[in-house]
């Protein structure tokens, strides 16, 4: 917590901000809980700044206690009704008005214009709070374990309960049902349904359907239990109650290959280029992609964020890989009028000894 909070403050100082907020609400603002562990609940802001000790204003009121005692490092109080006036009047104390003053989080509109006033000029530090958490430390690593430990038993679950004629919000209730008890909490758990003789579905559905699993059909589900902010993440393809289709055979093969040649080049010194490259298989079998190939995770959808060679959105941005990042690895193999695909894929982290897989999960193309 301490190197945390040094490492803030060194970006700060190189972003020209004497003071910084740390914003977030509604379960989001990720800067919060690592400055703090205070997971934000309803609303929650950080005043920092150099020489004093850090303060935390949480809402909702009865919120305040359980803060207290996980936020050890800095000092606790209720937001109130005005969280951002509250933040305000303590910058002002401690001599912030007229000067700069850092933000990180999804600040609105009229907080912002709250700040402003007393600042004489708002700084955004949301990109170099970014750069701090690409690299995961040793202690982050450990805890990350622990995240991708709850997920796989997320998919052992869903592999060995899942069933002829249970329906997708079902299936979300055995997935949360393998770590709830275990002290995990749920980041996300998509699932996709269709049948593999007549597809109509390439990728997992944010929001569960009714549809009830059926012999014949693909299952694709992408999933990630968290511990505490450490979320693991696995992405995979199962046939139901029948030998997979040739056409779906074909695309997981694809997506192995795809998965296995990015993963060679995941080292420090790699590029976001290469790994774009070794996915050239994919529309040299003729195929392409929907989802993202590889994304940075964990401290948020962090860079590079990347397609594949055939699907690139935008232009492939000039990043270097380093030891200790997290990345997921995700060929969702599509057909071309993405009417069929698959998922493969995991969180894997960046070491100078070659990439290491972070799940124990199986691979393949599973069945139930």
């Amino acid at each position: 917590m301490e190197l945390r909070r040094d490492a803030l403050l060194r970006a700060m100082e190189a972003n020209g901000a004497e003071h910084a907020v740390l914003y977030g609400a509604n379960r989001s603002g990720s800067a919060v809980a690592w400055l703090t562990r205070w997971p934000v609940t309803r609303e929650a802001l950080v005043v920092i700044s150099p020489g004093e000790r850090d303060l935390l204003l949480v809402n909702f009121y009865n919120h305040v206690p359980n803060a207290q005692r996980m936020a050890t490092e800095c000092d606790v109080r209720c937001a109130g009704s005005r969280p951002m006036g509250t933040a305000v009047e303590e910058l002002k104390r401690r001599g912030a008005s007229g000067g700069s003053v850092g933000v990180i989080g999804p600040l609105g509109y009229r907080p912002h214009g709250m700040l402003s006033e007393c600042a004489g000029r708002v700084i955004s530090l949301d990109s170099a709070y970014t750069q701090l958490r690409l690299r995961k430390s040793d202690e982050e690593i450990d805890w990350l374990t622990v995240g991708a430990g709850l997920t796989d038993s997320a998919l052992e679950a869903l592999r060995h309960e899942a069933k002829l004629g249970v329906d997708e919000r079902e299936l979300g209730n055995i997935v949360e049902r393998a770590y709830a008890g275990q002290g995990g909490t749920t980041h996300i758990h998509y699932f996709g349904v269709t049948s593999m003789d007549a597809p109509a579905l390439s990728v997992p559905a944010q929001w569960p359907a009714r549809r009830a699993l059926r012999r014949g059909d693909a299952l694709t589900c992408e999933l990630s239990a968290s511990f505490w902010d450490y979320t693991g993440q696995v992405l995979r393809t199962f046939a139901v109650d029948a030998e997979p289709s040739g056409l779906y055979r074909e695309l997981h093969t694809v997506a192995d290959a795809a998965f296995d040649a990015i993963f060679a080049r995941l080292r420090p010194g790699a590029t976001a280029a290469e790994l774009v490259e070794a996915s050239a298989m994919i529309e040299e079998a003729g195929f392409t992609t929907r989802d993202d190939l590889v994304h940075g995770f964990v401290g948020g959808y962090l860079p590079p964020i990347l397609g594949s060679a055939g699907r690139t959105l935008e232009e492939v941005p000039d990043f270097t890989f380093e030891d200790g990042m997290t990345v997921v690895i995700q060929p969702n193999v599509v057909t071309r009028d993405e009417r069929a695909g698959v998922q493969t894929g995991e969180l894997v982290r960046v070491s100078r000894d070659g990439p290491v897989r972070l799940h124990s999960c199986a691979r393949g193309l599973l069945a139930i």
